[in-house]
């Protein structure tokens, strides 16, 4: 492995079933998400039923569904917020280059300001800039449908699904163990320090503050199961 290091797991705690569930919920995800929207009229002949950034969404809502990034109001918030920013730019500034910079910046602005990043959503900024002209044509509209009926569709059937298969989409953190508060005491840390140690790093995680902290402990956990395994 310590020759290819480009093809380690790039996700920690990565194993085959949950990947093969990935691939079988994004088909089965964007194949019907396609079929419902078709039993809606899109607000000009010309607009795609399905827009491109929903692939985008359907990678996270599927392969990462504990991402904050993933979750509902990310997608369907992010996608629509971010949809109607580029329409927006692009029907005030004319010049394509610097509406397609300006769309993607605002689109990041207003969905971090609504508690709704989502990388797709910047893409979704962009093709309300740089689409056909069909696209243009259905100007707000176009937030709606398809991209606000793409994203819903997509959304609820991804809750359907990972019910099906045993997930919790919306995430909902896994309950701690009943060790978890000891593992905490002889960690010596607390939610507030995890908060403070972000802080300090002034970097973004890919992973909500509970699951952060359930994770470190129980890092604890096993870290005391070794400490007592190797004790005389």
């Amino acid at each position: 492995m310590t020759r290819f290091p480009f093809f380690r797991p790039l996700l920690p705690g990565t194993q085959l079933w949950p990947r093969v569930l990935a691939v079988i919920g994004a088909v089965m995800g964007i194949s019907l998400t396609i079929v419902v929207c078709l039993q809606f009229s899109m607000a000009a002949g010309d607009v795609p039923i399905i827009v491109a950034p929903i692939g985008a969404s359907a990678v996270l809502v599927f392969a990462v569904p504990s991402s904050p990034l993933a979750q509902p109001w990310s997608v369907v918030g992010g996608n629509i917020l971010s949809t109607l920013v580029g329409v927006g730019i692009a029907r005030v500034v004319p010049e394509p280059t610097l509406a397609a910079g300006l769309a993607v910046g605002g689109a990041i602005l207003v969905m971090s300001l609504a508690r709704c990043l989502h990388p797709p959503g910047g893409a979704a900024a962009l093709t309300a800039v740089i689409g056909s002209p069909a696209i243009h044509a259905a100007g707000y509209a176009f937030a709606f449908a398809p991209v606000a009926l793409n994203s819903i569709a997509l959304v609820s059937l991804a809750m359907f699904f990972h019910r099906m298969t045993g997930h919790s989409y919306p995430h909902v953190p896994v309950a701690p163990p009943a060790r978890v508060d000891e593992a905490r005491a002889a960690a010596g840390f607390h939610m507030e320090d995890i908060d403070r140690a972000l802080e300090d790093m002034q970097e973004s995680f890919d992973i909500s503050r509970e699951d952060l902290d359930l994770l470190l402990s129980q890092a604890e956990l096993h870290a005391m199961t070794r400490r007592g395994a190797k004790a005389p």
